[in-house]
């Protein structure tokens, strides 16, 4: 694991198919099909709105 990893705190989330599903859409559409670049994008937005 690379060292800038190591000071973060560790989250898990549960999500429907339908969710996967979504996150699945985005990863292709954006993400080269990197599902793990679409969840990190989607954590990104909804702490910046929750943030507001």
């Amino acid at each position: 694991m690379p060292e800038n990893f190591l000071d973060m705190d560790e989250v898990t989330i549960e999500l429907d198919e339908d969710e996967l599903e979504e996150i699945d859409k985005l990863a292709f559409a954006h993400h080269r099909d990197n599902r793990e670049a679409a969840i990190r994008d989607l954590l990104d937005e909804w702490l910046k709105r929750r943030d507001d």
